[in-house]
């Protein structure tokens, strides 16, 4: 398929979201509500669960299934509140020692008139900010769409891994062609040169792991797959809390100052 055939896919219905994720990889989710400011934000799944023996924070953008679902869930575009409330429950993980997972499956955040008046930026800077130095392991998955700071805010982390065909990206293709060609029909175009998807993220260093995906997602094929990144996620947690915070927080802060770091090459006269 082409880069944009794969966006599409990104986007299908059917397509596991983050609640199915949580549902098949942790056992006892208890979900937690509200950001202590202003509300509670639907977009926003969250709360504390077990992975085999390790009790764990799990964070996922969660769009639901059928129109009411997606209705309730703002589509998957979280509010300043909803970030407000994911760090909540980082800042919580932190205290206990408890590691992070987060499932991303976003077009993007919240852009209405509220969201902005109640500090959508400043939230998803905030987040930023702080889980750069966050004491305690940090893994987070892109299960879907991955749109920009929306994106961003749940994926500052120790270990990225991005299913096969999901995409993560600055802007959507559609906003990029429209944009940057002032032309919507290029969104294919726009696609391909973004190198949005999975084996480009690895290869440049962005993402640590690609999981691969089955063409249709059945109850069988979607078992399978999460039994496997529930043993691995496992073995990931246990090897990243191994780490002092203080080795944590450096090695994080490394692997991002380090994107884009290229290297000079002298050339002879000849």
């Amino acid at each position: 398929m082409d880069a944009y055939e794969k966006i599409k896919c990104s986007r299908k219905a059917g397509r596991p979201t983050s609640k199915d994720y949580i549902d098949a990889i942790f056992t006892n989710f208890t979900e937690l509500h509200g950001d202590r400011r202003f509300g509670d934000d639907h977009a926003i799944l969250g709360g504390v669960a077990w992975l085999r023996d390790m009790p764990v924070t799990v964070i996922g953008i969660e769009k639901g299934h059928s129109l009411n679902e997606r209705m309730y869930r703002n589509f998957g575009c979280v509010l300043p509140e909803g970030y407000r409330k994911a760090l909540r429950l980082m800042k919580e993980a932190e205290k206990f020692r408890r590691p992070v997972v987060c499932f991303v499956d976003t077009q993007g955040a919240s852009c209405g008139h509220d969201a902005e008046k109640r500090g959508e930026g400043q939230s998803i800077a905030e987040n930023l900010y702080e889980l750069m130095t966050l004491k305690t392991p940090i893994v987070t998955v892109m299960a879907g769409e991955g749109g920009s700071g929306g994106a961003l805010a749940l994926a500052i982390a120790d270990r990225v891994w991005m299913l096969e065909n999901a995409y993560y990206s600055v802007i959507s293709p559609e906003s990029c062609a429209s944009i940057l060609f002032k032309d919507p029909s290029r969104v294919s175009e726009a696609a391909e040169n973004l190198h949005l998807f999975a084996d480009d993220l690895k290869e440049l260093g962005i993402v640590e792991k690609v999981v691969a995906e089955a063409a249709e997602f059945t109850p069988e094929q979607t078992k399978k797959m999460t039994e496997g990144m529930a043993a691995e996620l496992y073995l990931t947690l246990k090897k990243l809390l191994k780490k002092s915070p203080a080795k944590l927080t450096a090695d994080r802060y490394e692997k991002y100052r380090k994107i884009g770091r290229y290297e000079e090459i002298g050339i002879k006269n000849v």
